[in-house]
């Protein structure tokens, strides 16, 4: 982190969106704990940070500032006052979904329900509204993202996507929603997962996933199923006559400029995934000491040094504090309430 010249970073609270929503709820309730513990056991490099004056204040004193953001709308289990809980503990944002649809919000990756937000879901961004969080729309899809910008009144962030322009995946940001995004005053920060950067890996992945499926699909279907050593032998030989495309720091930067051209330099930042990319990671991004070679990179293709400032987390800094203003403004208005019934797994209620 000190290599990399990180002043701050979200702490991802996720959970499987696949469990139960009670469980969700424990288990968020128990990484954010981990996250205390981790800044009280190392106060000389970590402290944590509720607004952008705590991250600018944190910084200048020579450490790392962290915030907590809840990765899936799954995790309040349909409960508002489960969300103001988790702003009491510290989180800052609330991403809408996370990989499955939920009962008030469509994902990305998963068959949509609603056609964007239900009544429910908006009452959910008019809360985080109220409460100063962010509004987080990575893995929501199109239609909730659309629904999200008309209903809020603070800056959004898209905590780790891509250009859908540059890779086609649905995690991505379409051109439309950029222009939305600019307009909405919010940010897009570019991630660095291989299949959401290079279009090339993400046709080879499903291919991988195919073939995956074609060795050894349960319960009878795959070619060795109930061999799995032939299946693994089979599934290396597959790998070395279809060896990965390269995934490398300047496909990232394309995503990240197409962004600015789209969006605006003012509406982009950096959302790197590390903690949930994976293994396989760009060239050149190995890890969180390598962002000055991304910012490197895009001095190289002429940005400037207000731009670069801007991308590394002066955006971000400018929506925290324009949703405080939102939140301030809305002092006067009482919390909203009422809970929907959340959905398990395979979209039944779940109580």
């Amino acid at each position: 982190l000190r290599k990399g010249g990180v002043g701050g970073q979200f702490w991802s609270v996720y959970v499987d969106a696949a469990l139960p929503g009670l469980e969700q709820v424990k288990q968020t309730l128990e990484q954010i704990d981990f996250v205390h513990q981790i800044v009280a056991r190392y106060p000389k490099d970590f402290a944590l940070a509720r607004t952008a004056e705590d991250v600018r204040r944190i910084h200048q004193s020579g450490r790392i500032a962290s915030l907590i953001g809840v990765e899936g709308g799954g995790q309040i289990d349909g409960s508002l006052s489960v969300l103001r809980a988790y702003h009491d503990l510290g989180a800052g944002y609330l991403t809408l979904t996370h990989s499955r649809t939920i009962a008030w919000a469509d994902s990305a990756t998963d068959d949509p329900r609603h056609g964007g937000l239900t009544p429910f879901g908006e009452a959910v961004v008019g809360e985080l509204n109220r409460l100063g969080m962010l509004v987080d729309l990575s893995h929501v899809s199109e239609e909730t993202m659309r629904d999200a910008l008309r209903v809020t009144k603070a800056p959004v962030i898209f905590s780790h996507s891509g250009a859908r322009a540059v890779d086609d995946h649905p995690r991505n940001v379409s051109d439309a929603v950029l222009k939305l995004v600019g307009a909405n005053g919010g940010v897009v920060m570019a991630d660095f997962a291989p299949v959401y950067v290079s279009d090339a890996y993400r046709r080879w992945s499903a291919d991988k996933a195919a073939e995956a499926t074609r060795l050894n699909a349960p319960p009878f279907g795959g070619l060795y199923i109930g061999q799995p050593e032939a299946a693994a032998r089979a599934m290396e030989d597959w790998l070395t006559r279809h060896p990965a495309p390269r995934v490398t720091l300047s496909q990232v930067a394309d995503h990240i400029e197409h962004i600015a051209r789209v969006a605006g330099v003012d509406h982009v930042g950096i959302g790197s995934d590390f903690d949930g990319v994976g293994s396989v990671l760009p060239e050149g991004l190995g890890d969180v000491s390598t962002y000055p070679a991304l910012l490197a990179e895009l001095m190289r293709r002429g940005w400037s040094d207000g731009d670069v400032t801007k991308l590394a987390g002066g955006n971000v800094l400018r929506v925290m504090a324009d949703a405080e203003k939102v939140a301030k403004g809305m002092a006067g208005t009482l919390p909203a309430t009422g809970a929907q019934v959340g959905m398990d797994a395979g979209g039944t209620p779940a109580r």
